[in-house]
């Protein structure tokens, strides 16, 4: 009996190790890489839904959807209709700032600054796979970062304004404001008041507080927010009140998260974090998204802010972000059962994939400015991607016949075969990194004096056009290619070949800091992407892609 019972104790340990085994979670860092800034969440039941920054790209504020806060699936964009807004004429780190979502009494609501047309607006859905509504603008609401706080029947909007009577008393004074907006309608009820002038201590001159949350939890509303702006400098901050429109008293211990302090030649740093939003885990506990950066070197990054996630302990009634450590980690084990999406292109980790080109773009592609469906098709040639050769080019502020996705990794690669003759030589068509309006490398074929060439340009900042870096002619009647763009890290290459697989050095060792946000400016990261020109001239020709293939290897992502 005794040899029985020690034998069930045993088989009674092993299954509770499998168990914990199985229900164990590996969060990777970051969780959305590559160019998906300023995220948001919420929670409804067991679903997660967050929302990122696109700026002029479209489809706009792409949703997406966990039930493990490990494994995402963009399940559609909240403005993905050239009808609720297009962003023509505006430079790509323009456009939409920083969404916010909430879920109340079975309606989505995501508010966001369309900063150069309309201002802050909010967006609404029943299901948050769309469609989302047309937006309905607030312009009593001036400023940007615009998030909800409802309680019961109420519903109020908080977000970065103006300091008091529009005078600053430093650069970077900003304040956070309150409105309180009727729940029917979405006008606002009232006048405004601020909740933070400065941010937490303005004798210290902090700027751009921004990003504002507000939370309730044990009788305390609590207001969260980044100071020091998006950048180096950047932290998440939090107040406290015991009513909603404040006083709100600072925790004597802030920033609650930061990277500022730390060495910058630290291996594989994380850097610039804040802009942060709070949620309960599978496991009751809370745990805050936020942007950060990769740097390769100093503050160099290509790959833009990106997502990450860290857990949060409650202190002495205060929210801290990464308790446990001094610097953000790659990687937080969690005990609770992971729950991958099925069928879906990668967008964490490692990994590498080839897209055939059937009869639709993945989410995960990306227009400039709006959608015009009439210069692309996959109609037109089985199994292929059609694309019209446009006047419009990637320099200029319009909709170039342009389809790109997120660098996502600091050692990568994207290519395609293409199909493509010409005898002008303003007509190109091939592949690009793009990371803004002067700030980019395209690989393309063209025609020079009649013969058909491979070139690579690069964008030319104080002449806004591009100059030939390289030129290769090719032999004779070429009209399948295939093109390969590479980095690694500051590095960039670029390649080609007349069959798959066979490929041919164009131009190595180019300059990769030229992408990275110091020096081309702005909030978007890099993107590769499939691109077509006649340059300012009408033209009937077209390039035709077959498939779209990235790789992409960190070392911080373990395989």
């Amino acid at each position: 009996m005794q040899k029985m019972r020690i034998l069930l104790s045993y088989l009674v340990a092993m299954v509770c190790l499998l168990t914990t085994a199985q229900a164990q979670v590996t969060l990777k860092n970051p969780i959305l890489p590559g160019f998906y800034p300023d995220p948001a969440i919420c929670r409804v039941g067991t679903d997660y839904y967050m929302v990122t920054s696109t700026f002029v790209y479209f489809p706009g504020i792409p949703v997406f959807h966990s039930k493990d806060l490990k494994n995402w699936k963009q399940i559609t964009s909240a403005i993905n209709r050239p009808s609720q807004m297009d962003f023509m004429g505006e430079q790509v780190s323009r456009g939409l700032f920083a969404p916010a979502i909430n879920h109340h009494k079975g309606i989505f609501y995501i508010t966001c600054t369309d900063i150069d047309n309309g201002g802050n607006f909010i967006v609404t859905a029943k299901n948050p796979a769309g469609p989302w509504s047309d937006p309905i603008y607030i312009k009593e609401v001036r400023g940007i970062d615009p998030s909800l706080y409802f309680e019961e029947d109420k519903v109020f909007i908080i977000y970065n304004s103006d300091p008091p009577e529009n005078k600053s008393l430093y650069s970077g004074h900003r304040t956070v404001k309150i409105y309180e907006l009727d729940l029917a309608t979405l006008k606002v009820l009232g006048s405004e008041k601020i909740l933070v002038n400065g941010g937490v201590d303005i004798s210290k001159k902090p700027v751009w507080i921004e990003a504002p949350h507000i939370y309730k939890r044990n009788g305390y509303y609590y207001l969260m927010a980044a100071e020091g702006g998006t950048s180096v400098n950047h932290s998440e901050v939090i107040l406290r009140s015991k009513d909603v429109r404040g006083p709100y008293i600072p925790y004597e211990k802030n920033p609650i998260l930061t990277q500022r302090h730390l060495d910058p030649k630290r291996k594989n740093p994380i850097s610039s974090v804040g802009h942060a939003d709070l949620v309960e885990g599978p496991d009751g506990n809370t745990y805050a998204v936020f942007l950060g950066v990769r740097p390769y070197e100093g503050d160099f990054y290509n790959t833009g802010r990106e997502t990450f996630i860290a857990p949060v302990k409650w202190v002495d009634n205060w929210p801290v972000i990464n308790p446990d450590h001094e610097e953000v980690q790659y990687e937080y084990k969690v005990n609770w059962k992971e729950q991958p999406h099925e069928n879906q292109l990668p967008i964490t980790g490692n990994f590498e994939f080839k897209v055939p080109f059937k009869d639709s773009l993945n989410t995960q592609f990306l227009f400039l400015r709006t959608h015009n469906p009439s210069w692309y098709s996959f109609k037109e040639n089985k199994n292929a991607l059609t694309i019209k050769l446009l006047p419009e080019t990637i320099l200029e502020k319009g909709n170039p016949a342009f389809i790109g996705r997120r660098q996502q990794h600091l050692q990568s690669s994207a290519s395609t075969e293409m199909v493509f003759s010409t005898k002008k030589n303003n007509e190109k068509a091939g592949m690009v990194i793009f990371q803004n309006e002067n700030h980019f490398y395209y690989l393309c074929k063209s025609s020079d004096q009649g013969k058909e060439v491979v070139q690579l340009f690069k964008g030319n900042p104080k002449s806004n056009k591009m100059d030939l870096l390289k030129q290769v002619v090719l032999p004779g009647a070429q009209k399948k290619i295939y093109l390969k763009i590479n980095s690694e890290k500051d590095i960039y290459s670029f390649w080609y070949g007349l069959k798959e697989n066979e490929w041919q050095l164009l131009e190595d060792k180019l300059d990769g800091k030229y992408l990275s946000t110091v020096v081309a400016k702005g909030f978007v990261g890099s993107l590769y992407g499939v691109y077509a020109t006649s340059e300012g001239q009408g033209s009937t020709n077209n390039a035709i892609y077959k498939w779209f293939g990235y790789k992409g290897e960190d070392d911080t992502y373990q395989k």
